[in-house]
């Protein structure tokens, strides 16, 4: 819709501006967006070609000059004889034929509207609301203990991983809290006052020193097995269920800049050695609740010819984003030239992604950037022989997802 109608975020009428950042992650061999990139450009997205082209130096991440990389795709698409693009601001989605909806975080209010009716309005949300997740390998099990409160769990098993504090842990936890450093906000919106029901720990921890006990680290319930007492307090860890290998901090979202989410977070018992393979955010986000709507090619299930991608579709971030509007893009051609749709394999990031995006639990559901908990482990003889050599298992599994990138590709026309 720009430049007849701009966001909050963005200052031109290019298409493809970035808005919060001009990186494209990590470009270092057998890391995770390292992968995602490697499968894109294996398919020939043109958006990680020209990011290629307008790199800038920036180590070992793809940081691209944001300018010529909005000028070189707005130029690509306005003089491609098989696109017509329309300048003005879509107020509600087609109700015939493929369509595919990649209205970005910023989508309008009209769009959004339309989008809640087609989906229900309990599906659409306008603010994400995201906790850290960390590698389970990472955490320490001499500290932290599994249980669930007053021994009540789902299935049988304790569902939590708990951190316990005794009171001066908690009290060096709060002030290092209370002085770290917040994200810089890129848009009015995402200024306080912040939702009373989602709140950021910082916020609360403001709101005094016991407020976080009473709180998201309240340890009623809970016994230390290290000393037979309740702890002062206690961070919960819960295991995803999509994600391999790793735990989310229940409740702790937050609006610090990710080097002081590790500084702080690391404070917490047990979490003296984490690795974070995603760090809290709060921002303005539209998205829908993707697993309780889409299928793995990112078709509506109650009309497949209808599509969603980018942030909107429930991924975190540029390449991710990209990603998704490639997938449905391939897939919606498929449909309009009367081929069978075929997801991704589940081995690649591509479609560990989709699988996500459409496979999570809908009612705790949280978008995702790309990790290598999003794949699936290797197999038991393979993890077995690379247990101590962690970088030869990232190797090793994106090796296999290139390989059955490779197979899939082959099957495309």
């Amino acid at each position: 819709m720009r430049p007849e109608r701009s966001t909050a975020a963005h200052r031109t009428g290019m298409l493809a501006e970035l808005v919060c950042s001009n990186s494209l992650k990590s470009e270092s061999e057998s890391t995770a967006p390292w992968l995602l990139k490697e499968e894109l450009r294996r398919l020939g997205s043109l958006l990680i070609e020209i990011a290629q082209r307008t790199r800038v130096p920036a180590g070992h991440a793809l940081t691209v000059d944001r300018d010529r990389f909005a000028a070189e795709i707005t130029s690509a698409l306005e003089s491609h004889p098989l696109i017509e693009l329309r300048r003005g601001e879509v107020t509600a989605a087609p109700r015939e034929g493929i369509v595919i909806i990649a209205s970005g975080p910023l989508t309008s209010d009209a769009l959004a509207e339309d989008i809640a009716n087609l989906t229900g309005s309990g599906r659409l949300f306008f603010y994400d609301s995201i906790s850290p997740i960390v590698d389970a390998h990472t955490v320490d099990r001499e500290v932290a203990f599994a249980a669930s409160r007053y021994g009540k769990s789902t299935d049988g098993t304790d569902d939590y991983l708990n951190c316990p504090f005794d009171r001066g842990q908690y009290d060096r936890f709060v002030d290092e809290l209370l002085a770290a450093q917040p994200v810089p906000v890129h848009i009015e919106e995402d200024r306080t006052p912040f939702f009373e029901a989602c709140l950021p720990i910082e916020e609360l921890a403001r709101r005094g020193r016991d407020t976080l006990r009473f709180g998201p680290m309240k340890p009623v319930g809970l016994t230390d097995p290290r000393t037979g007492r309740r702890p002062w307090a206690v961070v919960q860890l819960r295991q995803e269920n999509l994600r391999a290998e790793s735990y989310n901090l229940v409740g702790f979202q937050n609006h610090m800049r990710f080097g002081e989410q590790q500084r702080v977070l690391r404070l917490i018992p047990g979490l003296e050695q984490a690795e974070f393979l995603r760090y809290g955010q709060m921002h303005r986000n539209t998205y829908i609740n993707g697993p309780a709507l889409l299928e793995a090619t990112l078709q509506l299930r109650t009309r497949p010819q209808l599509f969603f991608a980018g942030q909107i579709s429930g991924v975190e971030g540029y390449v991710e984003s990209i990603a998704t509007g490639l997938m449905a893009g391939v897939h919606a051609a498929a449909l309009a030239n009367g081929e069978t749709v075929r997801p991704l394999p589940r081995e690649t990031a591509l479609g560990s992604l989709c699988h996500y995006v459409s496979g999570a639990d809908p009612a705790d559901y949280q978008p995702a950037n790309i990790t290598f908990d999003l794949l699936p482990p290797l197999d038991e003889e393979m993890r077995l022989r690379l247990r101590r050599d962690k970088q030869a298992r990232h190797a090793e599994v994106c090796r296999r997802a290139l390989a059955a990138l490779d197979t899939y590709a082959g099957g495309l026309h």
